[in-house]
């Protein structure tokens, strides 16, 4: 019996994840990995695809990590799709389904602004978004702002009404500029649904934090 985290493709997982790279950063790490692969795995129940390749999307969407404050972001899922094509050339896999699974990746990332091709790269998007918003992806945002020294917000003028929302100095300002419109860019019908359950907690947190900094 499997009984991986990433059942029914443990072996695969074995076989892959000893590539992931030991960033130290929690907001990308394996346990991020196990969230997006459920994620996945309930929108394909409801969407269908091929299972195998998307797995291979999900252990391999994250294989080469660069920094969010990095001038060389909008490259990380373009890098990470040409390190899938290595590592599944090496287990043997077949060019096309190398091929879909590489775009899946490049397609995956908000930096990145690629409309996904296939079913696979639609359900990994969403997969990967749902662990950006809800409580989930709170706690993951608050914690990436940690690690670039961020401050929680902007003292003056929180809501951004009069400045330029800079989500690099202020974490709260992440919400308006971008988790918050997550919901509207969600590729199939199951993500929408499950985004749409999540995105209540973001708007509460958001609208809640405000109140109490008396914005």
């Amino acid at each position: 019996m499997d009984s991986s985290p990433f059942s029914p493709y443990g072996e695969l997982a074995h076989r892959l994840l000893p590539s992931f790279p030991s960033s130290g950063d929690g907001a990308h790490d394996v346990s991020h990995l196990e969230r997006v692969w459920r994620n996945a795995m309930a929108i394909h129940a409801e969407e269908g695809g091929d299972l195998e390749l998307l797995a291979a999307s999900v252990l391999l969407h994250d294989c080469v990590q660069v920094p969010k404050n990095s001038p060389l972001r909008d490259t990380a899922s373009r890098l990470a799709a040409d390190e899938a094509r290595k590592l599944l050339r090496i287990l043997g896999w077949a060019k096309p389904r190398i091929e879909t699974v590489a775009g899946a990746i490049e397609s995956h990332s908000y930096s990145a602004g690629i409309t996904p091709a296939s079913l696979e790269g639609r359900i990994l998007q969403d997969a990967d978004r749902l662990d950006a918003i809800g409580m989930t992806g709170i706690a993951r945002c608050f914690y990436t702002a940690g690690r670039m020294g961020s401050s929680l917000y902007a003292p003056i003028d929180p809501r951004g009404d009069t400045r330029p929302l800079d989500d690099r100095q202020f974490a709260l300002d992440h919400f308006p500029r971008k988790l918050l419109k997550l919901v509207d860019g969600f590729q199939t019908a199951t993500g929408r649904h499950l985004a749409l359950q999540r995105q209540r907690a973001l708007q509460e947190f958001y609208e809640g934090m405000l109140a109490e900094i008396g914005s």
